[in-house]
């Protein structure tokens, strides 16, 4: 069995004290997560299932950072669900060409394939752009060269000593690139899968590095009839689809250069559902009714309440599980946001944290199934808001849900709630109020404003740690929501809808401001954090439903307008904001006022000592508009 020191020392750090006492720990906290072994840098934490019931692991990694030299593939297995690894084999050798990139998948016969990038040639460099290269010359290689595999017969215990190289043909941006196609650009992040008798294998072609790394991009699938059954793979056909020499790219209308990492899921009718990054603010997704030969215009995505879905330049995943549902992992913000994102669109890589999650689920249209998308939960976090995480995969085993993700230094597998996962897929038909943890249940019954309730016992977010020698503070993943019905005869600025502060100003408070929206703000005498609704959601002299989340494990403050989640519109790059991870808690005065100043009425408040799921504030909602 392989010692895991990443593994230990983060155990020793995140769950026990020197003095091994046990901290809380919130499982969506990806330093829970089972470490998978790797060399240093770690990416694409992909795995299978084996016939002989493994995990089957394949990793790029390396010493160095990505796109260094030396940087090759690995593969490893689990015999008991991630929790430790053995049969470690390289893939390729790190002292061979750069071999980047790979994706699995298991043939019916139960034989393994591995596809990756390969740099056969040894270039060591490539044209790009000048600027940003100086010299116009690229040193980082291993995004071009060959798409190539290797099999494996004995559940992943060894590879094939033949390296096959897939036939890819040329589209339009290959002909365009600095070589004409001589040299590709391309790599492969999504998962290839099976249909019929075939077997199909995303790539993302490349036009040209420069501004971003990679200034245009497209997606294509290669697809062999005969991979699965040929006697000699190496001799198996291929094809690359869509047919014609334009591969799936942003909306025509709107659209900007890049529409890459392609994934794709198939319905329970055949149409093949693809979904992908841009750098647009919003990610792009298609349909083909034909195999992948052809596909539907691009659309950006859009929840199932028709509000569009907001993702900035980073994977997006889809799967489809075992019940016939989907999952879908996304970052639901806007990328490095401005009014103006049409004309200038952001080409950075950043907040991949927290990681979010919609479920998807089949519905009817003209064309044939398409996926009706619920609105999002997070789903895994890192406290640091700079860590990001990306390249999931996901695994079922034994009824259980499984995430992988890695921070390009750790990789990691994360047993998921299976609660959420169902609070998420019941979204739309949950018309019932929550329950558990609801310490304030007013509704209104006669009387004039202000009035007053008493103030529930709300938990800490921040507190000192007395097990320790030292006595120093930690983060405690708790939470609170403030969920409550009004209507406004006016949306004049500073009415006072809730306040639960003392003397001093520690405590909490709603308001609405000059913008026209509902503020939370939140005060432990030291520190204070506030957040916004959406800009242009309340209305005069209508009754609105607010659900006001407060999440202390990504420290977020989430609103939930009328049933909507807030994500930012197209005022903010965020719709969710942060707050101070060192605010203690929200304890203040003993009486909650209601109404205090106030051009309306207060009919219902509901708080809870813990953070709604989206979901739950969501049934919320729906269960109060059954409310005369």
């Amino acid at each position: 069995m392989q010692v895991n020191l990443k593994r230990i020392v983060l155990s020793l750090s995140l769950g026990f004290a020197l003095t091994g006492v046990l901290v809380a720990q919130d499982a969506r906290d990806i330093k829970t997560g089972m470490v998978i072994p790797d060399e240093t840098y770690s990416d694409q934490p992909y795995i299978v299932k084996t016939n002989d019931g493994a995990w089957l692991c394949v990793l790029t990694t390396g010493t160095g950072h990505e796109g260094a030299s030396g940087q090759h593939l690995i593969s490893q297995r689990s015999l008991d669900q991630g929790k430790t690894w053995i049969d470690k084999r390289d893939v390729e050798p790190g002292d061979g060409p750069e071999a980047s990139y790979a994706v699995l998948l298991k043939a019916p016969s139960g034989r393994i394939f591995v596809f990756y990038n390969h740099n056969t040639d040894n270039i060591r460099a490539v044209k790009g752009d000048n600027p940003p290269y100086a010299d116009g010359l690229v040193k980082r290689v291993d995004s071009q060269g060959y798409f190539v595999f290797k099999y494996s017969d004995d559940n992943g215990k060894s590879w094939s000593a033949n390296r096959v190289a897939i036939p890819m043909r040329n589209f339009e941006i290959d002909k365009k690139n600095p070589y004409q196609g001589k040299i590709q650009y391309f790599w492969n992040v999504g998962r290839a899968f099976a249909y019929k008798e075939s077997a199909y294998v995303p790539v993302h072609k490349v036009g040209g590095f420069g501004e971003g790394f990679f200034t245009s991009s497209e997606g294509a699938l290669l697809q062999s009839p005969d991979l699965f059954t040929a006697t000699d793979p190496a001799k198996a056909k291929w094809n690359t689809l869509p047919d014609g020499e334009i591969g799936l790219r942003t909306p025509a209308k709107d659209g900007g250069p890049i529409a890459e990492e392609q994934n794709f899921v198939v319905l329970s009718d055949g149409s093949f559902f693809c979904v992908y990054r841009t750098i647009d603010g919003y990610p792009a997704y298609t349909y083909s009714r034909d195999a992948g030969h052809t596909w539907e215009p691009p659309q950006y995505m859009r929840y199932g309440n028709g509000q569009l879905m907001k993702h900035p330049r980073a994977a997006n995943f889809v799967w489809k599980c075992e019940n016939g549902k989907y999952l879908y992992w996304f970052h639901n913000h806007g990328g490095r946001f401005i009014r103006e994102h049409k004309n200038r669109r952001s080409m950075a890589y950043e907040d991949r944290n927290p990681a979010w999650v919609s479920g998807g689920v089949e519905v009817d249209s003209p064309k044939g199934k398409v996926i009706k998308w619920t609105q999002p939960e997070v789903l895994l976090y890192d406290e640091d808001p700079l860590i990001r995480m990306s390249y999931p995969d996901l695994v079922e085993d034994k009824g259980s849900y499984y995430i992988t993700e890695t921070q390009k230094d750790i990789a990691r597998v994360h047993k998921i709630d299976e609660k959420l996962l169902n609070l998420v897929w019941n979204q739309f038909d949950n018309p019932k109020k929550a329950q558990d943890g609801l310490v304030t249940n007013w509704s209104y019954q006669s009387g004039k404003f202000p009035q007053t309730v008493a103030a529930p016992t709300l938990p800490e977010f921040y507190k000192r740690d007395t097990k320790k020698l030292e006595q120093p503070g930690m983060n405690v993943p708790n939470g609170f929501t403030v969920d409550l019905s009004f209507t406004l005869s006016n949306l004049s600025d500073n009415q006072i809808l809730l306040d639960a502060r003392d003397a001093t100003g520690k405590g909490w408070f709603v308001r609405t401001t000059d913008k026209k929206t509902v503020e939370f703000a939140m005060n432990d005498g030291r520190t204070e954090s506030t957040w916004s609704c959406d800009e242009g959601l309340l209305k005069a002299n209508q009754n609105h439903h607010v659900s006001i989340i407060v999440d202390g494990g990504p420290h977020l403050i989430s609103f939930v307008v009328d049933g909507n989640f807030n994500d930012g519109d197209d005022t903010r790059q965020f719709g969710w904001g942060r707050f101070n991870p060192y605010l203690k808690s929200v304890a203040g005065a003993a009486q909650i006022s209601l109404g205090t100043q106030l051009n309306g009425r207060i009919s219902q408040l509901s708080v809870y000592n813990r953070a709604l799921t989206v979901s739950e504030a969501i049934g919320n909602y729906n269960a109060q508009k059954k409310i005369p």
